[in-house]
C-alpha cells in the first residue's frame, strides 16, 4: 500500500494548466534495497533488450528501486546515482504506470530529493503512448514505461550549447542504470528512440521546458 502524502496545487508543480488533469497526488515511495544479491558481472553479461513482456503487474517496491537506480539521491550531499555534469542533473523522469500494484494509472513525475511520485496526468495513457511511439504496440502492454525528458537550459546555462550533448550523454547513463537493475529484479527493458517528440510530451502532459529524448518499457519478460 501506498502512502498518499497531499494533494498539489497543479501550478506547484510546474506544470501546464493546458495539459494537467489532475491536482498532483504525492506518493512517498518505500526506501530502495542498496545491497543488491546479484553480481555486476552476471547483470552485464546477461543485458539485453526485451520487447516480448509477460501480463504480470509490478508492485511499488519494485518501482521504487527501479526510479532510484534512474537517478535516486545516493549520497547525504544530494548527488545521484548517474553522472551528470557539473552535478546539474538536466533530465526529468517520468513514470507511466498502467499495471503497478497499490498505484493508480497515471502519469507520475519522479521527484529524486524525496523519493516521491507526483501525479500529473490521471488515467492509463499507455496506449497513447504506443501511438506516438510510431504505432509500437508492445509497449501498451508492459506495466510500467519510464520516460527520461531534459531540461536543456540546466546545463545550457553554464556550458553553452555543449551543455545538451552533456544531457544526452546522461541520457545514456540512465539507460545502462535500468537495463542492470531491471536484470537484478528478473525484468527486462529497451530503449526506445522512435517517437513522435510532440506527441509524446502531449500524452505526457509534460512541461513545454521537458523535452522527450526516451522511453524504457519495463516489465516481466517471457521466457525465452
Amino acid at each position: 500500500m501506498f502512502r498518499l502524502l497531499l494533494s498539489v496545487p497543479v501550478l506547484a508543480l510546474g506544470v501546464d494548466l493546458a495539459i494537467a488533469q489532475v491536482p498532483g497526488v504525492t506518493v512517498l515511495l518505500p526506501p530502495p534495497d542498496r545491497a543488491g544479491k546479484v553480481p555486476l558481472e552476471s547483470l552485464l553479461s546477461g543485458r539485453h533488450s526485451t520487447r516480448e513482456f509477460a501480463e504480470r503487474p509490478l508492485d511499488l517496491p519494485t518501482v521504487s528501486q527501479l526510479l532510484w537506480a534512474v537517478g535516486g539521491v545516493n549520497r547525504p550531499d544530494g548527488q545521484r546515482t548517474v553522472p551528470s555534469a557539473g552535478a546539474l542533473y538536466p533530465l526529468e523522469v517520468y513514470l507511466v504506470a498502467g499495471d503497478v500494484s497499490g498505484l493508480e494509472a497515471g502519469v507520475y513525475r519522479y521527484d529524486p530529493r524525496a523519493h516521491t511520485l507526483v501525479r500529473t496526468v490521471e488515467g492509463d495513457v499507455r496506449a497513447r503512448l504506443a501511438t506516438a511511439a510510431v504505432r509500437q504496440r508492445w509497449i501498451a502492454s508492459v506495466p510500467v514505461v519510464l520516460v527520461v525528458a531534459a531540461e536543456y537550459e540546466r546545463t545550457t546555462g553554464k556550458y553553452g550549447d555543449r551543455g545538451v550533448r552533456y544531457a544526452h550523454i546522461e541520457v545514456g547513463a540512465v539507460a545502462q542504470s535500468v537495463y542492470l537493475q531491471a536484470g537484478a529484479l528478473g525484468l527486462g527493458t529497451t530503449l526506445v528512440g522512435a517517437f513522435d517528440d510532440a506527441e509524446v510530451a502531449k500524452v505526457l502532459g509534460l512541461p513545454s521546458a521537458h523535452r522527450p529524448l526516451g522511453l524504457l518499457p519495463v516489465g516481466s519478460p517471457v521466457p525465452r
